[in-house]
């Protein structure tokens, strides 16, 4: 039990020595997180719901509203269709999203509107060629 601060003693004196008695002992040694830096939370304002955000970050998870998600794959797929190797796999990849694109348009999840259509296929076929052409990669595809 913390003994209590004798009448007379400046406060700031006790719980200095109290502190000092406690290094002494090793009771700070091998603290989590000890010699790094405090985390960077303190200089955000107040948010309710702070340790789930944390939890959620320690555990890799993320929680975005299905709309959000798709929004977030439709660019995603978007961006690897331009970079594929092949005209094959940008078909396949922008082929597949289209298919969720589609499905979210006809059943709507609760939550904000998607905003997207599905891609052109051939548009997108179009731009990864003119990028290609400008890369100087335009030689024939064996995948086509």
């Amino acid at each position: 039990m913390t003994e209590r601060k004798p009448p007379g003693v400046p406060f700031e004196s006790w719980v200095d020595k109290q502190i000092r008695d406690a290094q002494r002992r090793g009771e700070f040694d091998e603290l989590p997180g000890a010699g790094q830096p405090l985390p960077a939370v303190l200089d955000t304002p107040y948010d309710e719901l702070w340790w789930v955000k944390r939890k959620m970050a320690r555990e890799g998870l993320a929680m975005l509203p299905p709309t959000l998600a798709l929004r977030k794959e439709a660019e995603d797929a978007l961006a690897a269709a331009l970079a594929a190797p092949s005209e094959r796999i940008v078909r396949k990849i922008i082929t597949e999203v289209n298919v969720r694109i589609r499905d979210m348009m006809f059943k709507p999840p609760p939550g904000p509107p998607l905003g997207k259509k599905p891609y052109d296929v051939e548009e997108v076929v179009r731009e990864w060629r003119e990028r290609r052409a400008a890369a100087g990669t335009a030689e024939p595809d064996p995948q086509a």
